[in-house]
C-alpha cells in the first residue's frame, strides 16, 4: 500500500477518457483516491487498482491491455458483473485514445512508482515469431486447446464438440444440436461405407466417431494438440476402434500428396491458417483428395479484414486464441477457386453459432467455480469475457460462419444430386 494519490493531471485526463463510456464506473486507487463516473448510469462496474504502477505502466505502453495483464498479476481486482460491461467495450473497442492529450498527465505518470515485477502477458508463440510457420502454428494451437481436457469438458456437450452447432429448431437442446450438425456434416458429404474420410482438425474426434459408426466409413484424424491426440488415442482404444480412426500430429502441409481419401472435412480449423496460407491450404487438400470426392470447409469469417488492431481482436489475440487471423468469406472463396476448387454450395450458420455460445456460456457460468478451480479465477474471467464476447460478435453480424462445400474443377461431370434437399433430407 502507498501513501501517494492520484496527481490532479491523471484525474483530469480519466474524466477525458471515461467519462464519455456510458457506464457507472467507479475507481479505487489503493484506498488513497476515489473517482466516480457517470453515477446514474447502468451497469456499474469498480476496479480496485493497490499500486500507482498500474497507471505509470498504461502511460508508457500506451496500451489498455496493461491493465488486464495487472489483473492477471493481481495489481487490479474487478467487483460487479463483467457481462453488461462487455458490449460497451466492444463498442468502443476501435475507438482511439489520445495518450499524449495532456502532456502534463504523461509526464506526471513518469514519475509514478513503477511495479515491482509486471509481466506481459504475450501469448508463448509471440517468443517464436522468428521461427518457421509450421512451429508458430503448432505453438499457437497448444496454447488453445491444451488448457486442458477436463477445462472445455466442464463446459461443451458431451460429445466435446468444440465448434458450431445447428438449431433445427429453437427448442434443441446443446446436446441434439451438435448431433444435428454431425449428421448433416455426413448427408453434405454423400458418405457411404468403405469411404476414406479425412478430418483435418479433428478436434476431440466426435466426428470421426459420428461417421465411423453410422456411415461405415473410416477415418483418418490429424490435429497438432497433444491434449486432443491424448484423448483421442484413448477412447479409439476403449471403443475397440483402433483400425477404423488412426489419429496423427500431423501438420496439413504434411499430408499425402497423391489422392488418398474420397471425403476431406475441416470444422473450426481454416481460423488458425491465415491468409497468407491459404493457398497451401487448399493446394494441400486438394492433392489429397480423390477425384470426385468432396471436400467440406467449415470456418469463421469477418465482415471487415482482421487487422490484429481492435481492442477485442487484440485481446483475443494475446489471451486466448493467438495467431488466429480471420478473413472475408469472398477472400477465402477466390483462394479456393484459385487453387483448383469448384464451390458447390455455401451455407451461413451466423444464427447458430450465436445461439451455441449463448449454450457455452451458460454452460461455463454454471460450471465457474469448477472452472475456477482448475484454471485459477483470473484466466477463467478471461474466458468468460471471451465467449460473451464471441456471442455478441456473431449477434451484432461483426462475425460470421460458413460452410462450404466443394469439389475440383478438373471433376467436369456433376455426380451431385441437383437439389440440396436431395442430399439433406
Amino acid at each position: 500500500m502507498t501513501n501517494c494519490t492520484v496527481p490532479p493531471p491523471i484525474q483530469r485526463w480519466l474524466y477525458r477518457v471515461f467519462d464519455r463510456l456510458p457506464l457507472h464506473l467507479h475507481l479505487d486507487f489503493w484506498g488513497q483516491t476515489t473517482l466516480d463516473f457517470n453515477q446514474d448510469n447502468l451497469p456499474t462496474i469498480a476496479l480496485q487498482i493497490y499500486h500507482p504502477g498500474v497507471l505509470k505502466t498504461l502511460f508508457l505502453s500506451q496500451d489498455p491491455l496493461a491493465l488486464v495483464d495487472a489483473y492477471l498479476q493481481g495489481y487490479i481486482e474487478v467487483k460487479g458483473d463483467l457481462a453488461p460491461v462487455i458490449p460497451i467495450i466492444q463498442q468502443h473497442s476501435y475507438a482511439k485514445i489520445n495518450w499524449m492529450q495532456s502532456l502534463r498527465a504523461w509526464l506526471t505518470a513518469c514519475t509514478l512508482p513503477s511495479l515491482p515485477n509486471l509481466q506481459r502477458s504475450n501469448a508463448p508463440w509471440k517468443k517464436l515469431q522468428f521461427q518457421t510457420r509450421r512451429e508458430r502454428d503448432r505453438v499457437a494451437v497448444q496454447h488453445h486447446y491444451d488448457t486442458g481436457n477436463a477445462f472445455y469438458k466442464l463446459w461443451l456437450d458431451p460429445q466435446m464438440v468444440y465448434s458450431c452447432a445447428y438449431f433445427e429448431h429453437p427448442q434443441m437442446n446443446l446436446q441434439e444440436a451438435q448431433e444435428a450438425k454431425l449428421e448433416r456434416i455426413c448427408r453434405k458429404l454423400k458418405l457411404s461405407p468403405g469411404d476414406r474420410l479425412l478430418d483435418i482438425g479433428c478436434g476431440w474426434g466426435a466426428l470421426m466417431r459420428w461417421a465411423v459408426t453410422r456411415y461405415g466409413v473410416k477415418s483418418h484424424g490429424i490435429t497438432l494438440s497433444k491434449e486432443q491426440y491424448a484423448y483421442n488415442q484413448s477412447w479409439i482404444a476403449e471403443a475397440g476402434l483402433s483400425d477404423q480412426i488412426p489419429v496423427e500430429l500431423l501438420d496439413y502441409r504434411d499430408l499425402p500428396k497423391e489422392p488418398t481419401y474420397d471425403k476431406i472435412v475441416s470444422i473450426g480449423m481454416v481460423e488458425h491458417v491465415g491468409v497468407q496460407n491459404y493457398p497451401i491450404y487448399f493446394q494441400s487438400v486438394l492433392a489429397a483428395l480423390k477425384p470426385n470426392g468432396l471436400f467440406l470447409n467449415h470456418g469463421i469469417t469477418t465482415r471487415d479484414r482482421w487487422q490484429n488492431t481492435s481492442l477485442g481482436e487484440r485481446f483475443i489475440d494475446r489471451y486466448i486464441f493467438p495467431d488466429g487471423r480471420l478473413t472475408r468469406l469472398s477472400t477465402r472463396l477466390d483462394a479456393a477457386e484459385a487453387a483448383g476448387w469448384e464451390i458447390v454450395d455455401v451455407d451461413n450458420w451466423r444464427p447458430h453459432y450465436a445461439k451455441t455460445l449463448r449454450c457455452w456460456v451458460e454452460n461455463f457460468e454454471a460450471a465457474f467455480e469448477q472452472i475456477t478451480a482448475q484454471i485459477g479465477e483470473r484466466r477463467a474471467q478471461l474466458w468468460r469475457i471471451y465467449l460473451i464476447g464471441c456471442a455478441l460478435g456473431f449477434e451484432n453480424n461483426q462475425m460470421g460462419i460458413y460452410q462450404t462445400l466443394l469439389h475440383r474443377k478438373t471433376d467436369a461431370v456433376w455426380n451431385l444430386p441437383m437439389t440440396r434437399a436431395n442430399w439433406l433430407w
